[in-house]
This record gives structure tokens, sequence and C-alpha cells, in this order.
């Protein structure tokens, strides 16, 4: 009877409780069952070594293996390799935030293990096995909250602006020119639109925080300014006068990436001369 973990996708646990559930150890990638028969596969977003991705709904799974190039017939790669014959079910989890790991769903081998180039810890390029996975039948591959990729991609930016020139151009010549692709969920707030506008109109045209004018005017011949909450709605903020600005497309994205309490003040200020 193959093993059923009942367990919903989405489904968030500590590594504690993954391995208790699963009967695996504590610690890599890929971690075998023998008591259950199962194979728990883990794709780490936060901090990992291999380059898993997502296409047209395939997983393409870094085989283990972490200095040198991978063998194919080696412990969990052999497992998996030959999991659509010896009875083991592969369960694949993901890492989106430290220490959670988020139930994708129970997956199993679509395509041949193919090769290619990937770096291995000490630096070195060395070849690696990617499985091609895919979820089982009945099971979808759910979107994850945006808010969670926007994360990741803000610390993965900071840890490459650390790298030299070189080491920066080695990298983006080996990366995979197909490229990875999952679907997101935002949560959508409906705006007041008799805030926004009545915030446009009292901007007079200017940007409320580089005392700029509009960069161009829109369709129907408006300066073309966007509004921005200064405690933005998803943290609580208000969809209020008190709480909305208009500003030009440059100085929009300046808040969303600096968030600058100087600047967050600045325009508090010029709202409330505005009383």
């Amino acid at each position: 009877m193959p093993f059923n973990p009942n367990l919903a996708q989405g489904a968030e646990l500590i590594n504690e409780q993954l391995c208790n559930l699963f009967g695996v150890s504590p610690q890599g990638g890929m971690r075998r069952s023998l008591k259950n028969d199962a194979l728990v596969l883990i794709s780490n977003r936060v901090e990992s070594l291999y380059q898993d991705r997502f296409v047209d709904g395939v997983i393409h799974y870094t085989g283990m293996g972490q200095i040198g190039d991978q063998d194919l017939n080696a412990a969990q790669n052999k497992t998996l390799k030959e999991s659509l014959s010896n009875g083991v079910s592969i369960f694949l989890f993901e890492v989106l935030e430290p220490r959670k790991y988020t139930f994708t769903g129970q997956v199993y081998l679509v395509g041949e293990p193919y090769q290619e180039i990937q770096e291995d810890v000490e630096g070195k390029d060395r070849k690696v096995w990617m499985f091609p996975l895919g979820l089982v039948a009945g099971q979808v591959l759910q979107p994850v909250p945006v808010e969670k990729v926007k994360e990741l991609e803000v610390a993965r930016e900071r840890q490459i602006t650390k790298l030299d020139r070189a080491e920066l151009v080695h990298r983006a010549k080996q990366a995979a020119k197909v490229p990875g692709s999952r679907s997101v969920v935002a949560k959508q707030y409906q705006r007041n639109e008799y805030v926004a506008e009545e915030a446009r109109r009292r901007a007079q045209g200017t940007c409320q925080l580089c005392d700029t004018a509009a960069p161009f005017a829109n369709k129907s011949g408006q300066p073309y300014l966007e509004v921005h909450h200064v405690v933005w709605l998803a943290r609580g903020g208000e969809d209020s006068l008190e709480n909305t600005v208009a500003l030009c497309p440059n100085c929009h994205r300046r808040m969303h990436v600096l968030d600058s309490d100087v600047d967050k003040n600045l325009l508090i200020t010029k709202i409330t001369s505005h009383k």
C-alpha cells in the first residue's frame, strides 16, 4: 500500500513535523524513508546551491551531490531515477521562507533525467542531473503568494550585488536559457476612486515628493501622476485623503524600493499643509 501522509497541498510544516510525518532525517534535500518507502524532495528557495525551476508546470529538480559531477546511480539520485519501477512514493516541499516547508504535492518522474552545468560549493563548474517531475493526477501546481516571491527576489538581488564582475558574467553565461515560471497570487485591494482622483487634483500636476511636473499627459490630456498610500494598505494603512498622495512614476518606484521614513514624513507634512 503506497504511503499517504494525508497532507493538503500548501500545508506548511516545520522541520521536526516533516521528519516525524515521513520518517526521514532532518537534513538534506533528498530524504529517504525506508520505513514508509518514500522519498522527500526539498527545493530550498531561500538558501540553496541548486538551480531548481518550474517550466510549464514541470518541476526541474536538481539531484544530490555538492562537489564535482553528480552520479546518477548514487544514493537518492538512483532512487529517484528508478522511482517509476521501485514503488517509492515521491513528495516535494518548497522552502519559501526560513524554516518553513510548504508541501507542493506528490510528484513523479515525467521524463528522462538530463544533465546541465551548475556550480558546486567550491564555485567550480560541474555536471548535475536534472529530474523533470510532474504532480500526480488530481493535483495542480498551487500559486504562491506574490509577497513571498518578491521577498526572495530582493534577498537574492542583495546576494548577487556582492559578486565581482568576473563571477557575475560567469554565472550569467551559465544560467539556463529557458526561464522558470510560477503562478503567483496577490491580494487585490478595492481602492476608493474618489480619494484617488482628489489626490491627483490636489497635486495640481506636480509630484508631491520631488516637486517636478508630471512627466507626460495621459490620453485624456491630464498630467500623469500615480496614486500612492504613504502607509501601504498591505501594512494596515487607510485608504483616505490623509494617507494618499500623487507621485511621478520615478518617485512612486522610489517609495516602494527605499521605503524611507524621511520621504514618508515629508509626504505627510505636505498632506497636512493642504488641509
